[in-house]
């Protein structure tokens, strides 16, 4: 694979996602960091993995660990100071009569890319990467393919940059997200996704299930859990079929 001498901003929140993209992106660019939010998050838990994450991807070779540069930390709490949410406050997740559930955050991955895109403009960077997927979600709009191309347009014209916003998870499921990763890293990347990251809505670390921490119960990880069966049940139909 060709290495593009563009430098990547991922946006890395310490879950499976967005870890399956900065392996992506260290896989396609020669200059790579990231950036995370504290938006008062329920699961906050997410923000304690992220630097050990960081280490363990660093370590994984000797190329992303020339590659892999700063991490950025923002504060953007005024997010839950504007919304009313499960993802937020502490309150049962539940569908809405809007259709959405009520993890839904209004504006966070606008907001999230707007400030991305700031921070890429100073820093020289010319690639934001994120984990926005639209099959296999929870049906939220700013995770839409088109939302993503509309906000790539109005930040190129509003900075008068040429920013690419790339989502290497948008038309891929759960169990495609966990096969992308040990294409990228093998299984030890797949057994780092699974031990070190943080997806669970209710930010649970207890008991290490076969598809990674968490409650077992909320959407992600629902979504999560039947992603890692399926993607299991392929590796083991593929092991019989060479037998």
């Amino acid at each position: 694979m060709n290495i593009s001498t563009d430098g990547a901003l991922v946006l890395f929140s310490g879950g499976q996602d967005s870890t399956t993209c900065l392996a992506w992106a260290l896989s396609r660019y020669s200059k790579v960091e990231t950036i995370g939010f504290d938006y008062g998050q329920r699961h906050a838990i997410e923000l304690t993995v992220r630097p050990t994450l960081l280490q363990k991807m660093r370590g994984y070779s000797e190329d992303w660990q020339q590659k892999l540069g700063e991490d950025h930390m923002i504060d953007l709490s005024l997010i839950s100071q504007l919304s009313h949410t499960a993802m937020t406050e502490d309150i049962e997740i539940v569908m809405q009569e809007n259709g959405l559930p009520n993890t839904f955050v209004p504006g966070r991955n606008l907001m999230f890319m707007m400030v991305a895109a700031t921070l890429a403009y100073r820093r020289g960077l010319n690639v934001l990467v994120g984990g926005m997927c639209e099959t296999d979600f929870s049906g939220y709009p700013d995770c839409r393919d088109d939302t993503m191309k509309a906000l790539q347009v109005a930040l190129n014209l509003g900075m008068a940059t040429r920013l690419k916003l790339e989502t290497p998870l948008m038309w891929i499921d759960k169990a495609q997200t966990w096969e992308l990763a040990q294409d990228l890293g093998g299984e030890a990347l797949v057994n780092l996704i699974r031990s070190d990251t943080h997806t669970c809505y209710l930010g649970e670390r207890g008991q290490l299930h076969d598809w990674g921490h968490g409650c077992g119960k909320c959407p992600a990880c629902e979504l999560r859990a039947r992603g890692y069966q399926q993607f299991a049940e392929k590796i083991r139909n593929n092991k019989i079929a060479k037998e």
